[in-house]
């Protein structure tokens, strides 16, 4: 690509540069976007907690609290106008979507009826796999593995492995007296 003016040059200069930087250390090609920003800075500047990561890609509205260390995947949305909590240690993979409201009264009633919002809260270490949904006023408690996909409309107790459209249980998370991890699958 030919540079269209100096300022041009310049951008593609940098993006060259990010490009190589951010290939050497994590072995990944990201958006510009990304290479501009430091997502730990960004989960700062949210108040989430210490160690914590958030891709410049994701949208956060509203009140959304974060745990220690836990990691934001790139194209998320968090949805806190209802009040959003997501623990420590846990892993939002890309294109999940967290929601505590909606807007299905609004629609349905011609705009007479405002939208309904309900807190949503992710316990401690947990993993969403990419592209779920977690619908508003949902409670999925500690060490939970929600499958690729899935949408979780209902709670899900501590522990369980829940995966589909609506999410379903099909087995249990147990985390081992030496930390290890088995999957029991139903």
């Amino acid at each position: 690509m030919e540079p269209i003016n100096d300022l041009h040059a310049q951008l593609l200069d940098l993006h060259s540069q990010l490009r190589i930087g951010i290939q050497a250390k994590f072995n990944r090609s990201v958006p510009l976007a990304d290479e501009l920003t430091d997502r730990w800075e960004r989960a700062r500047f949210l108040g989430f907690g210490e160690g914590a990561s958030i891709y410049d890609s994701s949208l956060v509205i509203g009140d959304v609290s974060v745990g220690e260390a836990t990691w934001i995947g790139p194209q998320t949305v968090l949805d806190g106008s209802g009040g959003l909590t997501i623990g420590h240690h846990c892993s939002i993979s890309a294109g999940v979507q967290i929601y505590s409201h909606d807007t299905v009264a609004w629609a349905l009633s011609g705009g007479k009826r405002g939208s309904v919002q309900q807190p949503t809260r992710i316990g401690n270490c947990c993993y969403l796999g990419p592209y779920t949904v977690v619908a508003k006023g949902v409670t999925i408690g500690d060490h939970c593995l929600i499958g690729s996909h899935s949408l979780v409309n209902r709670d899900v107790p501590a522990y369980t492995i829940m995966v589909g459209v609506p999410a379903r249980p099909k087995g249990k998370v147990v985390v081992n007296d030496d930390g290890s991890i088995t999957l029991q699958w139903d």
